[in-house]
Order: C-alpha cells, then structure tokens, then sequence
C-alpha cells in the first residue's frame, strides 16, 4: 500500500473488506480520489482488484482502471472478456483508451472492435493511427468548442450540452464552420460576461499550439514554458484536432527522463515505465548488454596503452597500484560533466552556439578541481606507499609529484571530454543522452592510461 493513504485509513480498508462489508467498502472508496482507489486496488490479489473495481458506476470504473499501472491493467484485461471490457474501454477519456488500445496484440484489438459503438471505434483508431511520440499520439479529442459568431448565451448552451463528455473545459476553444483554431476564451470569462455579448470581441487571439506531428517532447515543455491546463493541437490547415493536457505533460516528462536516464546507463530498447518486472531477463540482458559489449571491445585499447609500457610497469610498481585512482577520477568527473550538460541541453538552457563557452568553463571547473585532486593523490601516495623501496635515484615525493600532476592533467582531459561528447552528439542530431555514462567511462580511461604513462615515462625514466 503506498504511503499516500494514512495507516488507519489503510486498516479501515482492509477491515471491510476482510469482513465481507463490500457496501461499507465502496462507500468509503466512492469518497476517496481515483488515484487513491486504485492504489487501494493494487494491493489486492488480481480476482479480488477486479471484483471490487466492477462494484463502481461505470465511468467511475473506467477513471480507476486508467490511474492503475500498465502491469496492473494488463492482469485485469485478462480477466475480462471482449464484451466486459469494451464497456470499459468506451467509458475511458479517448487519450487513455487509445493508448490501452495501442498496448493490446492485434488479436484481442480485433475481438474488441465489434463490441464498440461506431463513434468510439472511429475516435480509438484516429488516436491510434498517429505516429509514436508525436502531439498526435498523446493528444485527447475530448475538447469543447464554439464558433465564433455565438453570442456567450449560445456558446454556455453548447458547452453545457458538450461538457460531460469533454475532459476539460477551462479553455473553450472558438473556431469557424471548418475548424481552423481563431483563438480561446477561458471559462471565467466567459460566466462573467453578459448573455448578449459576441465571442468574436472576447476571443484571445495570441495564444500557443502545437502541431500534430510535434514531438511529445516539445509539446509537454509548452506547457511547463507557459503555465498551460491545456494546449490545442492543430494540422497543417490549422484545425484543431484535439488537446493535451497538463497531467498528459506530466507523464510524457516523466517517460523522457525514463528514457534519459536508461540511456545514459548504456540501456537500450523501449523506456517505457512499470516495464521491469513485466520485461523477462532475457529482455533486460540484450537491452543491457549492447552497449556493455561494444566498450568491451573498445576497452582493449587501455589493454593495449598498458601492454605498451609493461615494462615501465615491471621496474616501477608503485605506477601500477595508483593506476585504479587515475582511472576512478577520470571516470567520475567525466561522468559528472556529461550529466549536467545533458541536463542542460534537455531542459534548453544552454544550445549549440553556446559549445565554446560550456567547454571553456568546464575546463576551468576541470582545472580548479585538479588542484584538490592533484594534493589528495599526493598525500595519499605519501602516506599509503611510506617505506616503499625505489629504484637508485626516485624518491617517494618525486614519484607523489608526478602521479598527482598525471592525475590532475587526466581531471581536466575528462571534465572537457565530459562536456564535449553530449555536444558533439547534439551537434551530429543524436540524443545527447546515448552518449552514455559507461561510453565516457571507456573514452577516459584510454585517454587517461595515455597522459598517465606518458607523464610518467617522462619525468622518472
């Protein structure tokens, strides 16, 4: 059960149900919010979910079946048959049902469509036909509108005859005879002004749209950009073909950084949330291990850079047990740079024309954190290798000297190579994000390997 509900409503819950009071049950459940029921439901064996959820009016049951989760939803559909189901279905808001729709195997979609009226069928299959991850693949059709000669007596006599059917009606929106978008009027407005007053004065003409072929992406910070409930979605003739909402906003924002997240962790295939426990292992190994064997592969290039200076490595130990500590700050503070500039670059704070001066600054944030970097290694290699025998001619504090100066240089080669790879995948039109944290790992290890020999070659031998 989550934490949202409180432990004694919880117990309450469960109580009735346990004692077999379900008229007690769905009267305290009808009180709750949707969201809360379904989190209720999702603690119950899958029969008893089902049971308990078919107690409620059907438009009720269609809200809860949309807040439970994707694997949730799946078991239930299971249960039900076409018929049941395609009752539910048509009760649910046409973006939600579209997107369940979507989710269905061709085989149990083909069953379901009979059993649907001819409205709802053409509604679920216009949603579905739009391309995955555009406006037109999250939008609803649930919208009201006016036209823009109604008087505001004539425009509240349509939206109330429209408005148990629309999913929001804080924006009314005003079109001509063919649907092309002229502008909106919020609610508010339109209650405060008189019965005999014109839209065609009230209509808000500056407002913001998408585009049905936008990516979701887009849309979503639209509406974060301006505060938006709602924001229409228009073709290219500028018809509107229906809205996506705040709390759509939230969960395409929400699947993005999913999507980022994986893939910066070298995890490919679909980012899709509540996907982990439904994906079996053999899914998780090849979405994982694409990347993982790729740098593999490339990871016989440190191979290589260490085979060349084997010999170094035999005279001089004490090169080979501080090698780990070079290859751990490169990895770290590359990493560390390739997150906050995607982060950056996701959220639009900094573009392209800025590339010289991200990079400039993270080599100056590179060279301030090679100082402290610099005097840890030092006083680590001092303290940890104290008594070490050396060759004729070495000291302990000439050897610290030049392995903290190798590890500062390889601070500042990673923190720039950090924030160059997530811009130069910008710049080529890749994901900033695929340019993921163990691919960064990879690069700065060879580059790393690379300074560290070198410097030392240099100043020891």
């Amino acid at each position: 059960m989550s934490d949202f509900l409180e432990k004694s409503l919880k117990q309450n819950l469960h109580n009735l149900y346990q004692s077999g009071d379900l008229t007690g049950l769905i009267e305290v459940l009808n009180e709750m919010p949707v969201v809360e029921v379904a989190l209720f439901l999702a603690d119950l064996p899958i029969e008893e979910s089902l049971f308990v959820l078919q107690q409620f009016e059907p438009k009720i049951q269609a809200h809860i079946f949309s807040d439970l989760n994707e694997r949730l939803q799946e078991d239930i559909i299971d249960l039900m048959t076409p018929r049941d189901f395609s009752k539910l279905l048509s009760n649910m808001l046409s973006d939600d049902r579209a997107d369940v729709f979507k989710k269905l195997n061709v085989e149990l979609q083909n069953k379901l469509l009979p059993f649907l009226t001819k409205q709802v069928r053409e509604d679920i299959l216009h949603l579905s036909s739009y391309k995955d991850g555009t406006a037109g693949s999250v939008m609803s059709s649930d919208f009201a509108t006016i036209t823009v000669d109604m008087t505001v007596e004539g425009a509240l006599d349509k939206i109330r005859q429209d408005a148990p059917s629309k999913e929001t009606i804080y924006y009314i929106y005003v079109v001509d005879d063919n649907m092309k978008l002229m502008g909106f009027i919020s609610l508010k407005d339109l209650i405060l002004a008189k019965p005999e007053d014109g839209i065609k004065e009230m209509v808000v003409e500056e407002y913001s749209f998408a585009h049905v072929d936008d990516d979701q992406e887009t849309v979503a910070k639209k509406i974060e950009t301006y505060d938006l409930i709602a924001i229409p979605i228009v073709n290219s003739r500028h018809q509107i073909l229906g809205i996506v909402t705040h709390d759509d906003a939230i969960d395409i924002l929400r699947q993005e950084q999913t999507e980022d997240m994986e893939k910066f962790m070298g995890i490919s295939g679909a980012h899709e949330n509540y996907t982990y426990l439904r994906n079996s292992v053999f899914q998780h190994v090849k979405n994982r291990s694409v990347w993982l064997i790729s740098l593999a592969i490339l990871g016989i290039l440190s191979a290589f850079v260490i085979h060349q200076y084997e010999d170094i490595l035999d005279s001089l130990v004490i090169l080979a047990l501080y090698a780990p500590m070079l290859a751990d700050a490169g990895g770290n503070c590359g990493s560390q740079a390739a997150t906050v500039i995607i982060r950056a670059l996701a959220i639009g704070e900094i573009r392209m024309v800025d590339w010289l001066k991200v990079v400039w600054k993270e080599f100056r944030i590179g060279f301030v954190m090679s100082f402290i970097l610099g005097i840890l290694a030092f006083l680590k290699v001092v303290f940890l290798s104290y008594g070490t025998e050396l060759p004729m001619g070495l000291s302990l504090t000439k050897v610290a000297l030049v392995i903290s100066l190798a590890i500062a240089l390889q601070v500042v080669s990673s923190t720039s190579i950090g924030a160059l790879l997530p811009l130069t995948a910008k710049y080529f039109k890749f994901d900033p994000a695929v340019v993921a944290s163990p691919a960064i790992t990879t690069f700065v290890d060879i580059t790393g390997f690379l300074i560290y020999f070198s410097v030392t070659t240099y100043f020891l031998f």
